[in-house]
């Protein structure tokens, strides 16, 4: 079980890869993936063995609690705590820019929650644009398998707007409006620099 500073428990299904790590194999990337986190770390590894970015999921800061060991090659998180909230889910190098995003999937066919995201993030990924780097999300709505990379400044007028009364989601249109839809690529299923290279570079 994992929990949040607070001590409520911390979604399962989310923290179910925070077992003990197992050893890195080579990635197929032809595999579509079951996930965004997971084609999106699998682009990120091609880019990075195509010496074309250095970009990373950031580890979340946790201070274990509790281990079970079932066998003495095996060990599995059973307890533990955020040290810190987390920021954003990705960050890196690209072309000599700061690259940092946050990724999100939703089974909504018509809009991204704001409950999605924390207020923290928000002012990380503006403080990232203060400083001259590059912050965006990327947003897949599952149901029609479209994923879209939007800038965060975007995300923030939207989010400061329902802190005085409006809309609790943003509507798939402004992704359609003033996003960019991925190319789903055969090699990587989401190839999100190409998006980067005409929106920012």
């Amino acid at each position: 079980m994992i929990n949040y500073p607070n001590g409520k428990p911390y979604p399962i299904s989310t923290a179910s890869t925070l077992h003990s790590p197992q050893q890195p194999h080579e990635p197929d990337y032809g595999n579509r993936g079951m996930t965004l986190e997971d084609d999106l770390n699998i682009a990120n590894h091609y880019y990075r063995e195509q010496h074309k970015a250095l970009i990373h999921k950031k580890p979340i800061p946790l201070q274990i609690v509790s281990v079970n060991y079932p066998k003495r090659s095996a060990a599995k998180i059973t307890e533990a705590y955020f040290k810190k909230p987390s920021t954003t889910d990705y960050n890196g190098v690209y072309k000599g820019k700061y690259i940092d995003f946050e990724a999100k999937e939703t089974q909504n066919k018509t809009a991204l929650p704001l409950q999605n995201f924390h207020e923290h993030q928000i002012v990380h990924m503006q403080q990232v644009q203060e400083h001259g780097g590059i912050a965006f999300i990327i947003v897949k709505f599952s149901s029609d398998n479209e994923i879209y990379l939007m800038d965060a400044q975007h995300l923030f007028e939207f989010w400061w707007g329902q802190q005085n009364g409006g809309r609790k989601s943003i509507p798939k249109q402004t992704f359609i409006a003033n996003g960019y839809l991925i190319p789903q690529d055969f090699k990587i299923k989401i190839d999100y620099l190409q998006v980067v290279d005409q929106y920012y570079l």
